[in-house]
């Protein structure tokens, strides 16, 4: 096959582009240019898309004897997944801006671009595994990444190539080593690839400007503190809300609700951050088509954690409804829900949708 692989500038994706060279496959390296201004989007192991590691894709594609291309995406990343980040976190939401990526850049409008150019499949280094459109969670379950995979569809999955999900992170770096690839001990990125400063409130409070609100009490309704807008907080922050002391009880404040037409912030006890119910929309179904009648699955909120046993079911309205057997908490509009199958040979991904909703117990 011909096969694009996607090189960030970081050792996971250089060795799943060296693997894909051992299959036996033409391999093309890429890097994806997401930022019109590269200098700025790496500091130290935050952030990712910059100089640097365009020279560092480049290297390493040099050591496989591969071509290598950089692409300019910036303009669509911009559109796609930054002002998407801005727009939900506007909106009240708690979006994951990977995901979003994944389903927006890497195996859409890159992986459209591949196939035009005559590529069968596109590479990256994820940690999933993929077989016969099949996606479960990778070997490494610290590293597993198949959480914000979950936005592909069965068309995307199929022209997909995820060749390190097999083996855990350790393994990769060490065989990064012995390849030669100066990569091998690069740091991991991590945080939100364009926001290296780490410093989201900041971020967002630049782009949305102020917006004033009040941090109001769930029990009693009394105004507690002023705030600069709705985009600096999320659903079971603890910290960082402006309000002098805890509540009348003694116990610790947390946001349970957020309003982005009244400006308000609502804090409470932990207890109001119980879920036992999730409303879906935009459900996408890894198996190409929406199941029939109620699931017996596991459902994920978050990339790392927030997971429960849950009965799922596929609506009219092309979304989902969850039911959750134990309560999660933190869970926010925004987020993706993401369903999985167990099995003896790791856990399959079942579908995803975009959290619009949630209950308590007493709904």
């Amino acid at each position: 096959m011909r096969v694009l692989a996607a090189m960030s500038g970081g050792v996971d994706s250089a060795v799943a582009a060296a693997r894909a060279v051992d299959e036996g496959h033409d391999v093309v390296g890429v890097h994806l240019a997401l930022s019109s201004d590269p200098g700025t989007l790496r500091t130290g192991s935050r952030g990712c898309c910059s100089k640097e590691d365009a020279g560092d894709a480049r290297r390493a594609a040099d050591v496989l004897g591969i071509p290598f291309y950089v692409w300019d995406f910036a303009d669509r990343f911009k559109e796609d997944v930054i002002d998407d980040f801005v727009e939900s976190y506007a909106a009240g939401e708690t979006p994951n801006p990977c995901l979003r990526c994944n389903e927006k850049i890497k195996f859409s409008a890159l992986a459209d671009r591949a196939l035009a150019l005559g590529f069968d499949a596109v590479a990256t280094g994820h940690y999933a595994q993929l077989h016969d459109g099949v996606l479960r969670r990778a070997v490494d379950a610290d590293k597993d990444q198949s959480y914000v995979l979950a936005v592909l569809n069965q068309g995307q999955l199929s022209r997909a190539m995820f060749p390190i999900g097999d083996t855990p992170k350790s393994e990769i770096r060490a065989e990064a080593a012995e390849r030669g690839l100066a990569v091998a001990d690069k740091p991991d990125s991590h945080d939100i690839c364009f926001i290296p400063s780490g410093d989201t409130r900041a971020f967002l409070g630049a782009k949305i400007g102020i917006r004033p609100g009040k941090v109001v009490d769930a029990d009693t309704g009394a105004e507690l503190a002023d705030h600069d807008g709705v985009h600096g907080f999320t659903i079971g922050q603890r910290k960082g809300l402006g309000v002098e002391g805890p509540a009348v009880d003694g116990k610790p404040r947390y946001v349970t609700a957020i309003e982005p037409d009244s400006g308000n912030v609502i804090v409470g006890s932990a207890t109001r951050l119980d879920v036992w119910g999730i409303t879906g929309d935009r459900a996408i179904w890894t198996e190409g088509v929406a199941p029939v009648g109620p699931i017996e699955c596991v459902v994920q909120v978050r990339a790392h954690g927030g997971m429960t046993e849950a009965v799922a079911e596929a609506t009219a309205d092309g979304g989902m409804e969850i039911q959750l057997r134990s309560a999660l908490t933190g869970v926010a509009k925004g987020q993706a829900a993401v369903l999985y199958r167990r099995d003896v040979q790791g856990d399959i991904v079942i579908g995803s949708a975009t959290i619009a909703g949630t209950r308590s117990e007493s709904e």
